[in-house]
């Protein structure tokens, strides 16, 4: 495991009263001036969609080396956590207008058009899914209703149901679409997951509505609302700007659920549960998901690289996950390793060593607890030696 590197502390950063910055405003500053500038660019300010994907990555990258993650604490920052998250919902919907408006209106050159184009592409890949995503973990109905309406809308809504029904349960094993098997490149993942947990979700809605003693047809599951918001958001982008239109509604759902496949395949990369002795998966741990704290993409991205503190506490807010647990650490920050996993000889090289290393200490580590509870014969470590050796010779073969 790698610790997150030593920055210079955020928290230096003053305002005007000589106080530090609060948390939950560094939130807010650093996911609302690109959403503030894409709208700029999409309006009366073609120049502010180049300033916007800067921000999403020049930017992003050269602070996440000069600043602190997000600190933990336990202060609950409500209302202002869950107002910015609903804005950011709402601002996803209110962009998607705006630049299919912009594009169809044809008042941008080629050049502010593409720019704008992709600006919004990391926005939804960077923002808004971590925000989404966020808000379907919640309780209460607005915020779950708010984020099934962003992945709706954008050609996603399958992911509500696949990743609290499907992936959160089954995280690790062959039995989740979303965690990548041990050596699969990036590319051979990505049809597999895709088709996989549209699939999957649907059968846990439908086995679902079985239990409660209902018919089990996909119109009766939440599928049906998420094909009809796809289909509304498509009706919308023809009646904005025609078959162009249709066609970059169709570029921004592709964008955006790799993107989401992006995150998975790198948050789960080679992290597999263990078989205990009485056969059944161990529990989900810290050790199966990849982190990646930085000083600035964990703002961007509503802390979502604190990805094994969301997965022991899928209901914890995100400005209160904590960055500093000790868990597997990617070497760099999400964009940058979005970027590397496109490229699977240099991936691997770059993860599959750091994964095995992870799954060994986890064995270990299990085996001595185990020992500690049999002093005489230690049978259990033994039994557990016997069932988990083969998993990771697999997990070696994989990676080979």
């Amino acid at each position: 495991m790698v610790s997150p590197q030593s920055h210079a502390s955020y928290d230096h950063a003053k305002n005007v009263e000589g106080r530090p910055l609060p948390v939950i405003a560094r939130y807010a500053l650093v996911t609302l001036i690109p959403a503030l500038l894409i709208a700029l660019g999409a309006t009366v300010w073609g120049f502010a969609g180049v300033l916007a994907l800067i921000w999403l990555t020049l930017i992003a990258a050269g602070l996440d080396h000069l600043l602190e993650p997000p600190q933990h604490a336990d202060a609950d920052h409500a209302p202002w956590s869950e107002r910015l998250a609903y804005g950011l919902a709402v601002a996803h919907l209110v962009l998607l207008v705006l630049v299919l408006d912009a594009l169809a209106a044809g008042r941008l050159s080629t050049g502010q058009s593409i720019t704008l184009i992709l600006a919004l592409a990391s926005f939804m890949g960077q923002v808004s899914h971590p925000n989404a995503h966020e808000l379907i973990h919640r309780k209460a109905r607005l915020p779950r209703s708010l984020g099934a309406l962003v992945y709706g809308v954008t050609g996603f809504g399958h992911h509500v149901s696949a990743h609290r029904l499907v992936h959160h349960r089954h995280v690790g094993t062959v039995d989740d679409p979303n965690t990548p098997l041990p050596g699969e490149s990036f590319w051979a993942y990505l049809p597999r997951a895709w088709r996989g947990s549209f699939i999957a979700g649907l059968a846990s809605e439908t086995d679902r509505l079985a239990r409660q003693g209902r018919k089990a047809h996909m119109l009766n599951t939440p599928y049906a609302a998420w094909i009809g918001l796809a289909a509304l958001a498509m009706c919308g982008a023809i009646w904005i700007g025609g078959f162009g239109g249709a066609v970059m509604l169709l570029f921004f759902w592709v964008m955006f659920g790799l993107q989401i496949l992006m995150s998975d395949y790198i948050q789960h990369y080679g992290l597999q549960r263990l078989i205990l002795p009485n056969g059944r998966r161990e529990p989900v741990a810290p050790h199966h998901s990849w982190n990646a704290p930085r000083g600035f993409s964990s703002y961007l991205m509503m802390n979502a690289p604190s990805h094994s503190e969301h997965h022991m506490h899928p209901d914890r807010p995100y400005d209160r996950l904590d960055p500093r647990a000790d868990v597997p650490m990617l070497p760099y920050a999400l964009p940058v390793m979005a970027m590397i996993a496109m490229i699977p000889s240099v991936w691997q090289r770059m993860m599959d060593r750091r994964a095995l290393k992870v799954m060994e200490g986890a064995k270990a580590k299990r085996s001595a607890v185990a020992s500690q509870a049999n002093t005489a014969e230690q049978p259990q470590a033994t039994m557990e030696d016997e069932v988990a050796d083969p998993l990771l010779a697999r997990i070696r073969h994989a990676m080979q």
